[in-house]
């Protein structure tokens, strides 16, 4: 298998492979305190053991910049319809295409064709704060909350026909992903995909439960191997990236990442 494209969105400000590689050189870490809006409506609950639990869960870790940022009209996107799509739908959108971008390929070459496309999902948070809402329950909401809606939404977007599936098996999710894509083109199911994963920290909710657990570091970094090691740091973004059997992608004289 090659991979002919990639693409990424994290924490510290990086929006590239180049990026990410510059971070690495330089040794900057990404970690800090969420973003103070991130659980804004927890801190306001009319409820104060909702309060008082939003703000015992640990709040550091490896955070994106702008969860909120998304350029809907270059997605055909309405903007109502955009208020209701989970970030991480708007992320797979996003750092999709420009995955395709670096490999190449003019997103709308694949229109009609059998790519697929393997996402890794391991929270849904924003969802379920939507569906909670039961008053602000409309049409959009179901997709706009499922965890299906981070690939399915690509492979609509692009008018792709191939498999399309989120896939959540916790922390190998974007692995497990990968692989599938990779069975997939071995399968000649499809011609080209794009497979990764994704994850967003929209509530506090898992990071209580994985505090409880003994889980979380308290100052929000991981020390794989480390005598100071006290759990793991949370962390979220996007990473995508595009495959196509060694053979095709040499034909096609792709760059071969």
């Amino acid at each position: 298998m090659a991979i002919v494209g990639m693409g990424c969105r994290l924490p510290g400000g990086v929006d590239g492979p180049e990026g990410l590689w510059r971070m690495l050189v330089d040794g900057r870490s990404a970690v800090g305190p969420i973003p103070p809006e991130r659980w804004a409506g927890y801190a306001a609950d009319a409820d104060p053991r909702r309060r008082a639990a939003a703000k015992r869960a640990t709040g550091r870790g490896a955070f994106l910049d702008d969860a909120a940022g998304f350029d809907a009209g270059f997605f055909g996107v309405t903007p109502r319809e955009a208020e209701l799509i989970d970030p991480q739908q708007r992320l797979a959108l996003e750092v999709g295409w420009e995955a395709l971008e670096d490999a190449g390929i003019p997103p709308d070459r694949l229109a009609g064709t059998a790519a697929g496309v393997f996402m890794g999902v391991g929270s849904d948070d924003y969802g379920r704060q939507m569906l909670e809402d039961l008053p602000a329950v409309e049409a959009w909401s179901g997709i706009g909350a499922s965890l299906c809606g981070v690939a399915n939404r690509l492979s609509y977007a692009l008018d792709l026909r191939g498999p399309s599936l989120a896939v959540d098996t916790a922390c190998s999710a974007s692995l497990v992903a990968i692989h599938l894509a990779c069975q997939s083109l071995r399968a000649g199911e499809c011609g080209v995909a794009l497979a990764g994963g994704v994850n967003l920290i929209a509530a506090p909710g898992l990071t209580l439960a994985l505090d409880a657990a003994g889980a979380t570091a308290p100052d929000g970094r991981s020390k794989p191997f480390d005598a100071a090691a006290d759990g793991y740091g949370r962390g979220e973004g996007i990473g995508v990236v595009v495959l196509k059997p060694q053979a095709d992608a040499l034909r096609d004289g792709d760059r071969v990442r």
